[in-house]
C-alpha cells in the first residue's frame, strides 16, 4: 500500500478495532492496485479474491452465494470497463445486499462520495489508499454486516409473532379470520375489529399490515381510550406551536408517522362526536390540519380500527356517528370472546406454556387433565389475554413437570356463579355424530344457546347477559343456527 498525506477528511471512523475474518471480493481493472490491497487483506488474516470487471464481479458473486460460501464484502474501483463502478453498486445493492460495499477512486469529490454513500456503499476512499483509512473501512463493513444480521433476526422474530400459526385457534368463526385476514392484507381497505378486551385486535392488526405491500413501512398503534379527549386530537393529527398551553413547537401526529404504512386505532368507540367528524374527513379525503395550523397534510396511511363494544349498537343509542360507521364498516372482523372457544383454550394454553418454559429455562411438559379441565371451565373476563397471564404465572410457579390445580390461581377453581357457562351444557344425552370438524366445533355451542334460551324461557336480553355477549350477536348466532323460526324465541 502506497504511504499518502493524512490531511484529507475522512468519512472513516477512527475505530482500528480487529475485524474478523472475512471473504473479500477487489473489483480493480489495475493490478498493481488489486495486487498491493490483496497483499494488505491477507496480512489483516482476510481471504482476498480479484476480478477485473464488474461483469466479472457479479459472477463471482452468483457462483458464491451457489456454493454457499457468499463473500463478506467488496472494494470496487468506481473507473471500470464496461460496467461502471456505481452501476455495479446499485447490482450488488439490489441482489447481494449482504455484501458490504467500499469504492475506491482516484479523483474525489464531496458530491461523488455522498452518491455513492446514498446508493448503499459503506465507505467510499480515494486512491492513494492508506493502511489505517482501508483498515477503519472493513471496520465499518462489519459493523454493517452485523447490524443487517440483527435487522435480519428481528425481522424473523416478528414474522413469527405476526405469523397465522401464532393465531391459534381451530374454532370456524377464526378459521374464518385467517381467511379474512389473507383476503384484505393486500389492500388498502378500512378494516373494523369488533370483540372484547383481550381478545387479539392487536395481533390481527400487526397480521394484517405484515402481509400487506405496506409491511416495510410504520405500523402505528394508538388506544383512543387510554388517552385524554382533550390530547387525542394532537396526538392523531398533531399540532402547530403555541396551538395550546404547553405547545412549544410543531408536533407531528400519529396519522404523520404512519405514512405510507398502517394506523391501528384501538377503543375508536371511545372517540368524542367531534373527533368522530374529523376522522371520518380523514377516511374520505385523506387529509386533515393539525391543530391550530390551516396547513392541509394529506397522508397515505391504511387504517384498521378495533372496538371493544359493537358500534351497531353504540349507533342505535345515538353514541356513534351512524356516517362514520358505514364508512369505516368496510370489512368487519369479528372476534369471539374465549368462553366461547372452549375447545381453543387447550391449544393455546399450551403454545403459551411453550413459550413460558423456553423463557424461564424449565422443563414442564404440559398440564394435567384436572388442571386442564379447570381452565376449560373458567369464563375468561379477560379472554386470551388473561389466559396467558395464567399460563405465565404457572409456568413460574410449577413444583413439577406438569401444571396441577395447585399452580392455578383461585379464581381459575372458585365454582362458576349461578348463571355461568358451565361444559355441562355442552353435553346432551341424545346421540349425535358430528360428520365434519366444522359440525363438531359448531354444535356445542348451538346446544349451549339452546339450552340457555330454554333456561330464561326463551327471552333474548336474559339469555344474552347470562352467556355474555350482546343481544345483536345472539340473534345472529341464532339466525345463523337456523333457531329463528320457533314462535317461541320472539322476545
Amino acid at each position: 500500500m502506497k504511504p499518502r498525506p493524512t490531511g484529507r477528511p475522512s468519512n472513516s471512523t477512527s475505530d482500528d478495532s480487529p475485524t474478523r475474518a472475512m471473504r473479500i471480493l477487489i473489483v480493480d481493472d489495475d493490478p498493481l492496485v488489486a495486487a498491493s490491497i490483496a497483499a494488505f487483506l491477507r496480512r489483516e488474516r482476510h481471504a482476498p479474491e480479484h476480478v477485473a470487471t464488474a461483469e466479472e464481479a457479479l459472477r463471482a458473486l452468483s457462483e458464491r452465494e451457489t456454493t454457499g460460501e457468499p463473500f463478506d464484502a467488496a472494494i470496487c474501483d468506481v473507473s471500470l470497463p464496461g460496467m461502471g463502478g456505481a452501476a455495479l453498486l446499485r447490482e450488488i445493492a439490489r441482489r447481494y445486499r449482504a455484501v458490504a460495499v467500499v469504492m475506491l477512486t482516484g479523483y474525489g469529490t464531496v458530491e461523488s462520495a455522498v452518491e455513492a454513500l446514498r446508493a448503499g456503499a459503506c465507505d467510499y476512499l480515494v486512491k492513494p489508499v492508506v493502511d489505517a483509512e482501508l483498515r477503519q473501512s472493513l471496520a465499518r463493513a462489519a459493523r454493517q454486516r452485523a447490524l443487517l444480521a440483527e435487522n435480519q433476526a428481528l425481522r424473523k422474530r416478528l414474522d413469527e409473532r405476526v405469523s397465522f400459526e401464532n393465531i391459534v385457534g381451530t374454532d370456524a368463526r377464526m378459521r374464518r379470520v385467517y381467511e379474512m385476514i389473507q383476503a384484505v392484507a393486500g389492500s388498502r381497505t378500512t378494516v373494523l375489529m369488533e370483540g372484547e378486551s383481550g381478545t387479539g385486535k392487536s395481533l390481527i392488526a400487526h397480521a394484517i399490515h405484515h402481509h400487506s405491500p405496506r409491511r416495510d413501512k410504520p405500523f402505528v398503534e394508538i388506544s383512543c381510550g387510554s388517552i385524554p379527549e382533550t390530547l387525542l386530537e394532537s396526538e392523531l393529527f398533531g399540532h402547530a406551536k403555541g396551538a395550546f398551553t404547553g405547545a412549544h413547537a410543531d408536533k407531528a401526529g400519529r396519522f404523520v408517522a404512519a405514512n405510507g404504512g398502517t394506523i391501528f386505532l384501538d377503543e375508536i368507540n371511545s372517540a368524542s362526536p367531534g373527533m368522530q367528524l374529523k376522522l371520518l374527513r380523514v377516511l374520505q379525503e385523506r387529509r386533515f390540519e393539525p391543530v391550530g395550523s390551516t396547513q392541509t397534510i394529506e397522508v397515505d396511511a391504511r387504517v384498521i380500527l378495533a372496538s371493544n363494544q359493537p358500534l351497531e349498537d353504540l349507533v342505535a343509542a345515538g353514541q356513534f356517528r351512524q356516517d362514520l360507521y358505514y364508512r369505516i364498516n368496510v370489512v368487519k372482523i369479528e372476534l369471539p370472546p374465549l368462553r366461547e372457544r372452549v375447545a381453543d383454550i387447550p391449544l393455546l394454553a399450551s403454545r403459551f406454556l411453550e413459550k413460558y418454559a423456553a423463557e424461564l429455562g424449565r422443563q414442564i411438559v404440559g398440564f394435567a387433565p384436572e388442571a386442564l379441565d379447570a381452565l376449560r371451565r373458567y369464563s375468561y373476563p379477560g379472554n386470551v389475554r388473561e389466559l396467558q397471564n395464567i399460563v405465565e404465572r404457572a409456568a413460574v410457579l410449577a413444583r413439577a413437570q406438569t401444571i396441577t390445580r395447585e399452580d392455578l390461581p383461585e379464581q381459575v377453581l372458585r365454582p362458576a356463579e349461578p348463571g355461568a357457562l358451565s361444559l355441562a351444557l355442552v353435553t346432551d344425552d341424545e346421540a349425535w355424530t358430528p360428520t365434519t370438524l366444522e359440525d363438531a366445533l359448531r354444535e356445542p355451542e348451538k346446544r349451549i344457546i339452546i339450552r340457555a334460551l330454554k333456561a330464561n324461557n326463551w327471552n333474548r336480553q336474559k339469555t344474552s347477559e347470562q352467556l355474555g355477549i350482546n343481544r345483536t350477536t345472539l340473534y345472529k348466532k341464532m339466525k345463523a343456527y337456523g333457531l329463528m323460526g320457533d314462535e317461541r324465541l320472539a322476545g
